[in-house]
């Protein structure tokens, strides 16, 4: 059977990771988590006081930057790895959430992702998640969907995810964060976060994790079938 790459977008809070990794396992597929690696470059930046307003200071800090995934035995899942250290709980911190989609805006950083991307999709078999993956990443996806939600539900869900780690965390600073993402990623000259002209809408606001699944899963069999 065929193999196929299939795209995950939306906006922030939509369990566009959760989906993405749920459909990697049940297809047996590569799962890649491009938010984590923007999360890593905006690690590195922060720790290094790179000023990201200078593209030469911005080109210079992308290469000594390593980007990698490795399985994890005891989560089951890939952790993001940043020049040999494992980061995957760092970049969750909420200093990182807040300046991720600046960085992520940085025409050099996306060219810089994008082309670590396209390589790890050309043996396809493969599920990403983000934003402009189906318009930019891989705009010949066999399947492409864009997750939303009621932006209440992002909140709520965003803040419950915030507070195991940060219990002095308010719904308010959570709900003042995504709004500002959601800015940025749409408004941003280079790559902004849009729907696919061919990607399938998945409303999950209403929806258990394991009613989109099998959803989504229905939508890939059918591509599958045919490829």
């Amino acid at each position: 059977m065929k193999k196929i790459i299939i795209t995950i977008d939306g906006f922030s809070s939509c369990g566009k990771s959760t989906l993405a990794k749920q459909m990697a396992n049940e297809l047996n597929y590569v799962f890649v988590d491009s938010g984590a690696m923007y999360r890593a470059i905006t690690l590195y930046f922060l720790r290094n006081h790179i000023n990201w307003e200078k593209t030469e200071d911005v080109v210079d800090a992308l290469k000594e930057i390593n980007l990698e995934f490795q399985y994890n035995d005891h989560s089951g899942k890939s952790d993001m790895v940043l020049n040999d250290e494992n980061v995957e709980v760092l970049i969750r911190d909420m200093l990182v959430s807040e300046h991720v989609s600046e960085v992520a805006a940085i025409k050099e950083v996306r060219e810089f992702a994008v082309d670590q991307q396209q390589r790890m999709g050309k043996r396809k078999g493969l599920v990403m998640d983000g934003r402009d993956i189906g318009t930019t990443v891989f705009p010949r996806a066999e399947l492409k969907i864009f997750v939303t939600a009621d932006p209440a539900v992002r909140v709520e869900r965003r803040f419950k995810e915030m507070y195991e780690k940060n219990p002095s965390i308010t719904i308010e600073e959570v709900k003042n964060n995504l709004e500002m993402r959601d800015y940025i990623d749409s408004n941003r000259e280079f790559s902004p976060l849009r729907q696919a002209d061919d990607a399938i809408v998945l409303d999950n606001s209403n929806l258990t994790r394991d009613e989109q699944l099998e959803l989504a899963l229905e939508w890939a069999q059918s591509k599958i079938s045919c490829s």
